[in-house]
């Protein structure tokens, strides 16, 4: 495809991208194919010669679409806010067009320059610890990891990343976090070599926040049975019900015992730039490491994870390695992000961030994140309202937490009906929503984060919900 060709499609392309943004709303929010259906229309075998790029296009429309869930969509209410928006699409756009492979400084020193210079810019719009230094990773599953294997690292001297496993010297490390926190700990814990049955989930209260005297309970219990208590992973806003886990105290007993505190604030970090969240921060200042995502309500593409660090040495110790063929006469005076994570080729994506971020300005991402909360809490009045309606969990940000509990219906068999309520819900097209359990309640979670959510979306998806739930008894 030459550059006369290749300006053609791209304005058909991006007049199609505006056409989508415009009318996503007229699409079924959730993909209605069924299984198989989308892969029994492609062909069994790779083109022999190239196909036109119309043709390729067409066939994008008619058989991939219709197996697309639209996250955009007003009415995408499941799992948690992952909003887009056009000066973050554009930044895409040019960082495809560059093919930069951002491994080190020299690779492109704009990349490295912008992505210190913005992660500067997150620390200052969260008021984030001084001596946090921040690093873009792709996921904040990632993102744990490092914190992981880097803890790891630092209570071993080291000596893993040099022998291995392998030594008997080597201790039975134990990691804690909470029965609600996310399961990309429990994969990171399999993955950075430690074992799941070390990964020591600490019952939640009442609000679903983890206990911190249970947590000191299980760490003096390990260290008398001989077991070396390495890390904890408090969480602010689970990804399930935005649990709040007391990272003031939990950072205390970390402090008492040495061992590293991770934060993940992957979902609900966002909310800081907002003042009356300043509360969220209260014992950041023990933390080890602090993660949250610009890709879920911060208006950024995924992926883009912004992971902050207070002991940037032991972060490079962990993850350094030097071949020969990367070896540059500035090494020391500029950061090769390469070192500052898992992979070694990275993606340019602090542009895409910069983009958003000067668009919005800070008061414009407040005001949408403001915006959300408001309908949230519109919402959660409705339910209260209802008498066949209940709220399992309130609304601490734009997720709430409810079910369908009419009178009339045995407790054992309201599970099966909420469970029922969902599956006809999503199966018309018109909204999608996501459920957890709640001290084993069959819950349903709504969460209202899409930058084109407006009331009257809001006030449609609950008379669906209404007229959908009294259809069942």
């Amino acid at each position: 495809m030459d550059p006369k060709t290749f300006r053609k499609h791209a304005h058909d392309l991006v007049d199609w991208m505006a056409d989508y943004l415009e009318g996503v709303s007229e699409y079924p929010v959730k993909s209605q194919v069924t299984p198989r259906e989308i892969f029994n229309t492609l062909s069994t075998h790779p083109p022999q010669q190239g196909e036109p790029f119309p043709n390729i296009f067409a066939d994008f429309v008619n058989k991939i679409m219709p197996g697309i869930t639209h996250w955009q969509h007003p009415h995408f209410y499941a799992y948690f806010p992952a909003n887009s928006s056009a000066p973050s699409i554009l930044g895409e756009m040019v960082m495809a067009t560059l093919g930069a492979q951002c491994m080190i400084w020299d690779t492109s020193p704009a990349a490295a320059e912008l992505e210190e210079m913005m992660m500067n810019w997150l620390q200052q719009m969260l008021d984030l610890p001084p001596h946090f230094t921040g690093v873009i990773q792709d996921t904040a599953s990632s993102a744990t990891l490092c914190a992981l294997l880097t803890a790891r690292e630092k209570k071993s001297n080291w000596e893993i990343n040099t022998s291995g496993f392998g030594k008997q010297q080597n201790p039975k490390l134990r990691i804690y976090c909470s029965a609600e926190t996310h399961s990309s700990i429990e994969k990171g814990v399999k993955i950075a070599g430690i074992g799941k049955e070390n990964c020591i989930k600490i019952p939640v209260d009442e609000n679903l926040g983890l206990c911190t005297d249970e947590l000191e309970k299980a760490i003096q219990q390990d260290l008398s049975n001989g077991f070396v208590p390495m890390c904890v992973v408090g969480t602010i806003g689970t990804t399930s019900t935005t649990a709040i886990d007391p990272i003031e105290k939990i950072g205390i007993i970390c402090k008492k015992y040495d061992l590293w505190l991770h934060v993940d604030a992957a979902y609900a970090g966002s909310a800081m730039i907002l003042p009356e969240y300043a509360y969220l921060r209260n014992g950041l200042e023990h933390a080890d490491s602090f993660v949250f995502n610009p890709h879920k309500w911060m208006l950024t593409n995924f992926d883009c994870s912004a992971y902050f660090v207070a002991d940037t040495k032991s972060l490079l110790r962990t993850f350094e390695i030097l071949p020969e063929y990367l070896k540059t006469h500035n090494r020391g005076q500029v950061n090769d992000y390469r070192d500052w994570g898992i992979p070694l080729g990275r993606r340019f994506r602090a542009l895409k961030l910069w983009f958003v971020l000067r668009s919005y300005g800070v008061e414009g991402i407040q005001e949408l994140l403001r915006t959300h909360m408001d309908l949230t809490r519109y919402l959660q009045t409705q339910i209260e309202n209802h008498r066949d309606f209940e709220v399992v969990f309130p609304a601490r940000f734009n997720l709430l937490g409810f079910r369908y509990a009419p009178q009339n219906i045995p407790l054992n068999r309201l599970n099966e009906l909420n469970q029922r309520l969902i599956n006809k819900l999503n199966q018309t097209g018109k909204i999608y929503l996501t459920h957890t359990k709640v001290h084993n309640r069959y819950t349903l979670r709504i969460v209202i984060g899409q930058p084109n959510s407006t009331i009257e979306h809001v006030q449609n998806a609950w008379q669906l919900i209404e007229e959908t739930a009294a259809q069942l008894v």
